[in-house]
């Protein structure tokens, strides 16, 4: 079954034109270790800790969408996204890592590794010296694979993964109805302002280019959860 695209044929065009990096983001060696449960804990809480950090600034850059938003649907999906993210998926992060003893004031006090810099800094900076297509064409890798991510490791995952709450909370309705609702902001978003045929536009190279680049940094993500591996 190919994977769903969120209710949005645009972003099943931009995860087509950036197919080999985005077959490494959604089957990278650290993904295949949540699935089958033999990644160890130590590579998966250096991840944790880090994509909190990168949570509470992914929750800023939607919230450039925010200010960048021309209607009332995008003002509100963004928005909306800003609160899944912030009272949903972090405190997800919290509750894990408390049962690990990393406390919640901990979280904020580490140091953020390179690729965590160098991916929320590029996402924002697309919200700063972009407009509201630039900021979405960045920031859909994230959510949008790691709901096809949750989906596909829930239906493979076996009986006492010790990351199946990781799982479920990815392939949930909660986060999947997210991931639909960015697909359908997507699309009027896009075709709002660059017509029905939006591949026939100058801006359409570069968000293909926006969103190639987001997903390379994706994976460069998980390899930076990968090297905790060398702490058990």
């Amino acid at each position: 079954m190919s994977p769903s695209d969120f209710s949005s044929p645009i972003f099943a065009r931009w995860r087509e034109n950036a197919a080999t990096d985005w077959s490494t983001y959604v089957d990278h060696a650290f993904v295949r270790g949540l699935g089958d449960g033999s990644l160890p804990e130590q590579a998966f809480l250096h991840y944790l800790v880090q994509d909190y950090i990168f949570l509470f600034h992914f929750s800023r850059a939607w919230g450039m969408a925010v200010l960048k938003a021309e209607s009332h649907e995008e003002l509100e999906l963004a928005s909306a996204t800003v609160n899944a993210l912030v009272n949903h998926e972090m405190p997800v992060h919290i509750e894990i890592c408390a049962k690990a003893g990393i406390s919640r004031a901990a979280l904020l006090e580490t140091e953020e590794e390179a690729e965590n810099l160098s991916y929320t800094r590029y996402v924002i900076d697309a919200g700063l010296s972009g407009d509201f297509l630039d900021l979405i064409a960045a920031l859909a890798p994230c959510v949008m694979g790691y709901g096809e991510i949750g989906t596909r490791l829930a239906a493979t995952s076996a009986k006492g993964n010790p990351y199946q709450q990781w799982i479920d909370t990815y392939a949930g309705k909660d986060y999947q109805d997210v991931c639909h609702a960015v697909g359908q902001l997507i699309e009027s978003s896009v075709r709002t302002r660059l017509g029905l045929s939006p591949d026939s536009s100058g801006r359409w190279k570069s968000l293909n280019r926006r969103f190639r680049t987001a997903t390379r940094l994706e994976a460069g993500f998980w390899s930076m959860g990968m090297r905790g591996m060398a702490r058990v």
